[in-house]
C-alpha cells in the first residue's frame, strides 16, 4: 500500500484549479456522497508510491500566517523558483522564498489560499 496524503480545503472548486496549475494534478472524483478526489500527476499515483486525495474542510480555515499546521508536504519540481513564481501569480502566498540546502536542494514554501503549507523542492544536480 502507498503512502497518502490528503488536502483539506475550504474551496474545492479553486483548491483544485490552483494544484492542477502549479503542480499538475489531476483529478478522479470517488463514488459516495462526500465529495472526495483522488489526486494524480507525475510524482503521485498507485504505481508511483504515493497517493493523494483532496476534500472539504469540515472546520474552520488556519489563519493565514499561523506558520505550518501539521505535516508538510513537499513536492520535487523542475525548477523550484519558476514553480514558486507560479504559485505566486496563482494566488499563494509566501511562507519560505526558494532558498538552496546543501545537498539537498533548492526549497520553497507556500500557502496554498485554503490555509494549507507545501514545500517544493529542485533535488541538486545529479540527485533525484
Amino acid at each position: 500500500m502507498p503512502a497518502h496524503f490528503e488536502i483539506h480545503v475550504s474551496d474545492l472548486e479553486k483548491a483544485k484549479a490552483f494544484y492542477a496549475t502549479v503542480l499538475g494534478f489531476t483529478y478522479e472524483r470517488m463514488p459516495g456522497e462526500m465529495e472526495y478526489y483522488l489526486i494524480s500527476s507525475d510524482n503521485v499515483g498507485f504505481d508511483k508510491g504515493l497517493t493523494g486525495g483532496m476534500f472539504q474542510r469540515n472546520a474552520p480555515e488556519p489563519a493565514s500566517g499561523s506558520g505550518p499546521r501539521g505535516a508538510v508536504l513537499t513536492f520535487p519540481v523542475e525548477d523550484v523558483d519558476q514553480s514558486y513564481a507560479l504559485a505566486l501569480a496563482n494566488g499563494a502566498a509566501d511562507a519560505m522564498a526558494p532558498t538552496d540546502f546543501e545537498g539537498v536542494g533548492r526549497c520553497a514554501y507556500v500557502e496554498d489560499g485554503q490555509g494549507n503549507l507545501f514545500g517544493m523542492i529542485t533535488p541538486p544536480a545529479g540527485r533525484a
